[in-house]
């Protein structure tokens, strides 16, 4: 590898006042005259995920496997001007439309298109939502925008941090005085519930779908494990008309009496339970008529003793009328979960071979590490889904499902459950530490509940943990090949449940506890939530636990850990390739650099270890011939530079094609367009003390 260039080009912008659009003349910002002589044509990335299928392909293959260690810089954007401080985890993917690039930025979440080939700003679009905005419980730039047009008016759509969905022309960056008020509907209005605008704990960071004429708008609510209040907002569905902003639907999520799925709920928890929001990214199928919903958890996550009984909408996939917001099908994924695995991204929608005919299906990802594959007309698995038999727990009050559906075939595509035989193994010396460390826990299958935190037995180590798996960037799709391709990590949990007599605490009498969020999370391999800063890791030689010389008894602090290095073995982070004309798992790859702390571990010393992949939320792309994904994390090469690498994997077989450097990691979903005949990847960076950046990168020299 040859030492990286580190010259780079910046645009910096201006910042605006409230409610400001910078702009220039729209007839400048109309798109270049494509030359009728010169193939190949430009193309277009017009949804989150290349489409409304959310399979994030691209059939181009300027870049291959060839070249792919000659790309180059061709810009880079900072958001660190957009708002008064600068973000530290820059998710979005942009559109791509006519030579116009479309993403929000920033920590004020501004609406701004770009040049697609220079990086230039074109406009700019912020709403100064004051102290409902300081207030959100979903901050920062989140996952994009979206685009729609009638073939003569096009509309770029977005959800602010204040829970407000915005209009805006597309050629200027005006909003559209004809939807809403002013090109704005408030979205904490209209929501069958009575609302404080300034305080209510509501917002998304996810894109808004639009389909046929209609804005199918989700809901999110505050991250955390334990949960102030019992009754909080309820994350209902709606569905806007495009043009006028006027309300066509709505679905609940938590169903009111008289309504399908109140009887799953005993007792009536129903009506005091909150959240049960869309906090991921959807998907629609236009010729059906759908719009697919991914519903997370009611109130709490790891505590079920509000929401007693299968209580939909939680954790299940829905399927409403694009029209109408009628339910037409839903599949639960967990039966009255306790282990924080919300439905984190939206589902693939392919067409696959099954038994000699061609079946409309989607695949879910899940945080679990199980594919679903279901019919997407009528919500039937492709192949059977088994109830099975699960543990019940010993957690006061609690009410435990009997059986938890496992499919069949894909089989898992990462570590499910803990067993002596998932623990590190690098030494024999950090093997046995291990195994006598989980004797002071809880271990089990998949399905092993939370219990009760005490001394001897601090709680369940449970793996996928609370952030997956697969979490919000999901997995792409090849429609050539019929191969899903998905990130996962692998990263437990330790749940713990302790008594809670502080009201202002929680209103919940158990609360998860065991050191809060900090007690879950290993080493280097990033937050133990969506959405929070990356967390440094333990100093090398730490004892297990992460537990400081000297501190007093009680639950261990910190890390999941064994003299600072991860309890389970590697790999932490990798790429499964799942093959559903098949439903096998056709191949899989670590991915991601050896995490500095690992490599450089005294214990390991002289010893040669294949490389570990690194653990975070990642979405690769998949081209014609590629599946490119960045790097989590950050790692030190041997010219003593921090960075990460965007890799490219042969997305046939998965063999390492090419890497090419980033100054940080990969914190959005790359995509990939053609543009006056050169092809660009684009993708979001940041994390740790690195600006936020969109950078694209290019060959050089391609006319």
């Amino acid at each position: 590898m040859s030492a990286p260039g580190l010259t780079r080009r910046h645009l910096l912008a201006g910042t605006a006042a409230s409610a400001l659009v910078l702009a220039i003349d729209p007839a400048a910002l109309a798109a270049p005259m494509q030359d009728a002589d010169a193939p190949p044509p430009d193309t277009e990335w017009r949804s989150y995920a290349a489409d409304k299928a959310n399979t994030r392909y691209s059939p181009l293959d300027q870049i291959n496997a060839d070249n792919f260690n000659d790309l180059e810089i061709a810009w880079s954007v900072k958001t660190d001007v957009f708002g008064a401080r600068k973000e530290y985890q820059f998710e979005p993917t942009p559109l791509l439309v006519k030579g116009r690039l479309f993403l929000p930025a920033g920590s004020r979440r501004d609406c701004v298109a770009l040049d697609a080939a220079t990086g230039e700003l074109l406009w700019m679009h912020r709403v100064d939502e004051g102290q409902r905005a300081l207030n959100s419980p979903r901050q920062l730039s989140g996952h994009g925008v979206s685009y729609w047009t009638d073939g003569t008016m096009e509309r770029i759509l977005y959800v602010t941090i204040g829970y407000q969905l915005v209009s805006l022309d597309a050629n200027t960056g005006i909003p559209d005085p004809n939807f809403g008020t002013n090109g704005i509907v408030d979205l904490k209005k209209d929501f069958d519930q009575e609302l404080d605008v300034d305080t209510a704990d509501v917002g998304l960071h996810a894109t808004p779908m639009v389909a046929r004429d209609t804005v199918v708008v989700g809901a999110a609510h505050t991250a955390g494990d334990v949960p102030a209040v019992r009754k909080n907002v309820k994350g209902y569905i709606r569905g806007f008309d495009v043009r006028t902003g006027k309300r066509k639907w709505i679905f609940h999520t938590i169903p009111r009496e008289g309504e399908f799925g109140y009887d799953t709920w005993l007792n009536g928890d129903a009506d005091e339970a909150g959240n049960a929001g869309a906090w991921a990214e959807m998907s629609a199928d236009e010729e059906l008529g759908l719009v697919y919903v991914p519903v997370e958890l009611p109130t709490g996550d790891e505590m079920g003793m509000f929401r007693r009984g299968n209580a939909l909408f939680g954790e299940s996939l829905v399927a409403l009328d694009l029209e109408t917001g009628q339910r037409r099908w839903h599949y639960q994924m967990v039966h009255h979960g306790l282990w924080d695995r919300d439905i984190p991204c939206a589902p693939i929608l392919c067409d696959i071979p099954v038994n000699g005919r061609t079946v409309k299906a989607l695949a879910q990802p899940t945080k679990q590490a199980f594919l679903y594959v279901l019919d997407r007309e009528t919500g039937k698995p492709i192949w059977p889904i088994v109830e099975r038999k699960v543990e019940r727990g010993d957690v006061p009050g609690e009410w435990y499902s009997p059986t938890q559906p496992v499919p069949s075939k894909p089989p898992a595509y990462d570590v499910q459950g803990v067993t002596e035989d998932d623990l590190i193994d690098f030494t024999p010396a950090l093997r046995t530490k291990a195994v006598e460390f989980v004797k002071s826990y809880k271990i089990g299958p998949l399905f092993t509940p939370p219990t009760v935190s005490k001394p001897g037995r601090w709680g369940t180590i449970s793996a996928p943990g609370v952030q997956g798996g697969t979490n919000w960037p999901g997995g792409c799709y090849d429609p050539e090949t019929h191969m899903v391709y998905v990130y996962s990590k692998t990263q437990p949990s330790l749940m713990g449940i302790v008594p809670n007599a502080d009201p202002e605490v929680s209103e919940f009498p158990q609360v998860h506890g065991v050191a809060g969020r900090e007690a879950r999370a290993m080493p280097a391999m990033g937050s133990t939530r969506p959405r929070m800063p990356n967390m440094e890791a333990p100093p090398a030689g730490a004892p297990a636990g992460g537990k400081p010389a000297g501190a007093s008894k009680g639950p261990p602090p910190g890390f999941l850990a064994v003299d600072g290095l991860p309890l389970l073995k590697p790999p932490y982070g990798r790429i499964t390739a799942i093959d559903l004309s098949k439903g096998d798992l056709a191949w899989q790859v670590a991915h991601g650099e050896t995490p500095d702390n690992v490599r450089n571990h005294p214990a390991l010393k002289g010893l040669k270890i294949p490389r570990t992949g690194r653990a975070g939320n990642l979405g690769p792309l998949v081209t014609k011939t590629l599946v490119i994904c960045g790097e989590a994390g950050f790692y030190t090469n041997e010219y003593g530079i921090r960075g990460a690498m965007l890799r490219a994997y042969d997305k046939a077989t998965g063999e390492e094609k090419g890497a090419v450097y980033m100054t940080a990691p990969q914190s959005g979903s790359p995509m990939t367009y053609r543009l006056k005949g050169r092809q660009y990847i684009v993708v979001a960076t940041g994390g740790g003390n690195a600006s936020a950046e969109l950078v694209a990168y290019r060959l050089p020299g391609v006319a």
